[in-house]
């Protein structure tokens, strides 16, 4: 798998019938390991050990409806009132991160009202910060840490 510009974890990856599996922490399950997943499970580990954000209050591939279409966010992190709170596009590392990235994690925020939009292919991170009253959004060096 491609290095990425993110502190170094420790995963559970196994060989099952000449496919690599990682284990997915938060769903409690192996998947094939692409490297669009090894992205989202290496972000969603800086999101719990760097970032301090509990595993309880982090989703993977969780559903939302857009305009009558069922669309599913890579990581969605919640508040401590069960509210959406990160929101995270999560592409290949051979992927571009373009205006069509934040387009998408737009339409997502459109719905979900997030505070913070991430859009990361490993290598590249952006980080946003959305104020929704002047419906304007700040870019940042990082994300705050959990509180």
């Amino acid at each position: 798998m491609t290095n990425l510009n993110l502190p170094k974890y420790t995963f559970r990856i196994k060989n099952k019938e000449n496919k690599l599996y990682i284990f997915d922490k938060i769903r409690k399950k192996d998947l094939v390991l692409t490297e669009e997943e090894w992205v989202r499970q290496n972000f969603v580990s800086y999101l719990h050990e760097d970032k301090k954000y509990p595993l309880s209050l982090i989703a993977v591939e969780k559903q939302c409806r857009v305009n009558d279409l069922i669309k599913r966010t890579d990581i969605l992190v919640f508040n401590k009132t069960g509210s959406p709170h990160i929101i995270v596009e999560c592409k290949a590392p051979q992927v571009q991160i373009n205006q069509d990235t934040f387009d998408q994690i737009a339409r997502y925020n459109m719905k979900l009202n997030a505070t913070f939009l991430i859009l990361t292919n490993g290598l590249q991170h952006y980080y946003c910060q959305m104020d929704h009253v002047a419906m304007r959004y700040t870019f940042l060096k990082e994300i705050p840490n959990y509180a």
